[in-house]
């Protein structure tokens, strides 16, 4: 598997150097796309991009979004939108609109957590204020909530399940202990499992109402320092959060799969697949501990130990009362939208977007990304008043509602689903833009986490070389230094062990590439981070412990930039179909490997040798186009029609019918697990680790009709452009 992928991406010239990509002294570098005239035009323009984006500004946005709590339909929120809409339009973009979407919100009237045996005690379900940080003491925080909890009231005995997934409840029903009609407590815990899944696994075990929090051994003391004085939570931090069911369907939960535009139909609330139906609360550790340290039942095993000083225990002895008064109601979201036009492929467009609404202040989620895209925005927006408008229209947008069930992304990807499928070259997301402590990171700095389609991955690497890390040298330098340090590696990583091509859910590139067949990247800075969702993750935990110079955010910014400038400048687009088939045949190695039984029951070899044939399509065709490029033997025509063909690729993964019992997700290449995870052909992922050979075996069919499709695509792609390269030359811009 290893040494496939290796190949392509050492023949692409991505391994080998450690550099930036240069040809001869006397031309231009290259960029993957672009003819030399074009790539020397194209690094003039970027030499003038990289100069704009500031570190003081990035701080003045990330100041003004972190001034007041602002959860999805809020006032501060809807008053955000409004400051959004009005920086575009200074900024110069051409178009500025304001989306509203109709949605099931939810949100607290009464919570209350009480044990009434063996002694009393009545939870804070607050966060404690510290004098060092303002913003902790503010009166407007909220307290203990999640997001489309259901409703109730219910007294029973507590039960203690780890991490709340489905071994855990299977190890408790060897101890003989029965979790229905009982009260749960679980753990947030790494790796991450969704609150949701734990949730939906939970009401599965007929649980009566769940409590998550979060034990110092995830994110506390154990790590290092604690907020104020690091990046780690303190002992009253609570993960706030939604329990939605959104990897079934996301959106809002009243309108799945159609956009909850006002006046659309609506389902009901009890036909919504993504409503739990289970109470359900957040916990920080130091409202668990004394529920948890008075139980007096068996000991738990090792594994399940956290780092609270008490003795773990299944159950005992512990009564506890549970009250979850929601309101549930349709409330509504904006999208802010702005465009950039193209000035010769208008309907060609590049999209960036980062939500908006944050459970409370978001200083990383979502605040460090909103900081960076402004000034991205306005960056490009400069550059468009110096003269320059891009080739393809850019597209931003901020989200609303992304927090709840991926909410606004979804629906304004629905509502313009078609045009989307047609024109959409890739977008590009920032949740958090800097979703860790550079206090505490060390000289090689924070670790660049960037999941993308393959397709996309060598073109992403190419632009980490032209842009500076704050550690020093490139951030692709960096990017391989922290990846060597973080896998304890004395080898520097391949192209494939670099990018992370295995891309889940859990943000709003999901209704893009999972249902619409669209490329996406994902782009953010991680590190030490505890704070996650909570009121201390605000401007004092950046501009203090996370980024005090604010030199990530505009690093990320930049490449950001670049590479959004690159999709929307390019001749060409520089989508790799042979680094995209090697990163395939990596998937299909590792689910023979993960489920033994499988390559007896499916038809593996085929698959192999049919994904090997499309990457030597895709190979034919990328030699045949770069030569062509570099030479000038390609007209404005020609590569219009092979672009139209290169954008269709992506959907030709698509199947209308979607994933067995989840049709809403309709690529046969990318999905998520129901904890958020990556999930690799998931259809026939999910039938093999089932066991259920018949479905594996459906699945790999239509699995190898789209290798072979999308093969015969590629050829026909080939054809055509050999057809059209005589005589043509490279336009002039």
């Amino acid at each position: 598997m290893r040494n496939s992928r290796r190949t392509a991406a050492i023949a692409l010239g991505l391994i080998a150097t450690s550099g930036p990509m240069c040809g001869a002294a006397d031309e231009p570098e290259p960029i993957l796309g672009f003819s030399p005239a074009h790539a020397a035009a194209e690094h003039r323009l970027e030499a003038r991009f990289m100069a704009l984006p500031s570190a003081q500004q990035a701080r003045a946005w990330h100041r003004e979004f972190t001034r007041q709590p602002h959860p999805a339909a809020s006032a501060a929120n809807n008053a955000l939108a409004e400051t959004v809409a009005r920086a575009w339009r200074a900024q110069g973009w051409d178009e500025v609109h304001l989306r509203r979407y109709d949605v099931l919100h939810s949100s607290p009237r009464e919570v209350s957590l009480e044990m009434v045996a063996p002694v009393a005690y009545r939870a804070t379900l607050r966060e404690a204020g510290y004098a060092a940080d303002a913003d902790s003491r503010n009166p407007a925080l909220p307290g203990a909530y999640f997001g489309y909890s259901a409703s109730g009231d219910v007294t029973a005995g507590l039960v203690y399940a780890h991490n709340g997934n489905p071994e855990d409840y299977a190890l408790l029903r060897q101890h003989g202990i029965d979790v229905r009609g009982k009260i749960v407590i679980v753990r947030y815990a790494n790796p991450y499992s969704y609150r949701g899944f734990k949730a939906l696994t939970a009401e599965r075990e007929g649980v009566a109402a769940l409590l998550i929090y979060s034990d110092p051994a995830e994110d506390g003391y154990t790590q290092g320092k604690v907020f104020p004085d690091g990046p780690w939570g303190p002992e009253s931090h609570i993960q706030h959060g939604a329990i939605t069911y959104d990897y079934i369907v996301p959106g809002d939960p009243e309108t799945p799969g159609w956009a909850s535009v006002p006046g659309a139909w609506r389902i009901a609330p009890a036909a919504a697949r993504s409503l739990p139906k289970l109470i359900s609360l957040p916990l920080s550790w130091h409202d668990a501990k004394p529920l948890l340290e008075q139980m007096n039942g068996d000991e738990v095993p090792p594994e399940w130990r956290g780092a609270l000083p008490i003795t773990y225990r299944y159950t005992g002895a512990v009564r506890v009362h549970v009250h979850v008064d929601m309101d549930t109601s349709v409330k509504p979201y904006t999208v802010v939208e702005a465009r950039i036009r193209g000035s010769e492929a208008p309907d060609e467009w590049v999209l960036v977007g980062n939500h908006r609404d944050a459970w409370v202040y978001g200083g990383v989620d979502p605040v460090s990304g909103t900081a960076a895209m402004l000034e991205l925005t306005r960056s490009l927006g400069e550059l468009k008043r110096q003269g320059h408008r891009p080739r393809r229209t850019i597209i931003a947008c901020s989200w609303d509602g992304e927090e709840y069930a991926l909410t606004g992304s979804t629906e304004w990807g629905e509502q313009f689903g078609d045009e989307l499928q047609r024109k959409l070259v890739a977008y590009i997301n920032v949740d958090e833009a800097v979703a860790g402590a550079a206090t505490t990171a060390g000289p090689a700095g924070l670790s660049l986490d960037a999941p993308s389609v393959a397709s996309l991955a060598p073109m992403l690497v190419e632009a980490t070389r032209d842009v500076a890390s704050p550690a020093g040298g490139s951030m692709y330098e960096a990017w391989q230094a922290t990846w060597m340090r973080d896998h304890k590696s004395a080898a520097p990583p391949s192209l494939d062990q670099l990018v992370e091509t295995r891309v889940g859910s859990g943000s709003d590139h999901t209704v893009f590439l999972n249902h619409l067949g669209r490329p996406v990247i994902n782009l953010g800075y991680t590190g030490d981070y505890g704070v996650y969702h909570s009121a201390y993750d605000d401007h004092y935990w950046m501009a203090h412990i996370g980024d005090p110079d604010f030199a990530y955010h505009v690093a990320l910014t930049r490449l950001w930039g670049l590479t959004t400038l690159r999709l929307a400048d390019a001749d060409l687009l520089p989508f790799d179909f042979e680094f995209n088939a090697a990163a395939l045949q990596g998937f299909l190695h590792e689910l023979e490997a993960r489920v033994h039984t499988a390559a007896a029951q499916v038809p593996f070899s085929t698959l192999h040798d049919h994904l090997a044939a499309f990457g030597a399509a895709g190979r034919e065709l990328r030699e045949a186009t770069q030569r062509d490029l570099a030479a000038g033997a390609a007209g404005a025509a020609q590569l219009r029609r092979l672009n139209a063909r290169l954008m269709q690729v992506e959907a030709n993964w698509l199947d209308p019918r979607g994933i067995p019992g989840r049709p809403w997700f309709r690529h046969l290449l990318y999905a998520a697990r129901y904890t958020y995870d990556h999930l690799e052909f998931p259809g026939l992922t999910e039938a093999a680790e089932a066991g259920d050979w018949p479905a594996a075996r459906r699945e790999a069919q239509k699995l190898d009709a789209a290798i072979v499709r999308n093969t015969e695509f590629l050829h026909a792609a080939l054809a055509e452009w050999q057809r059209g390269a005589t005589g043509a030359r490279s336009p002039s811009r």
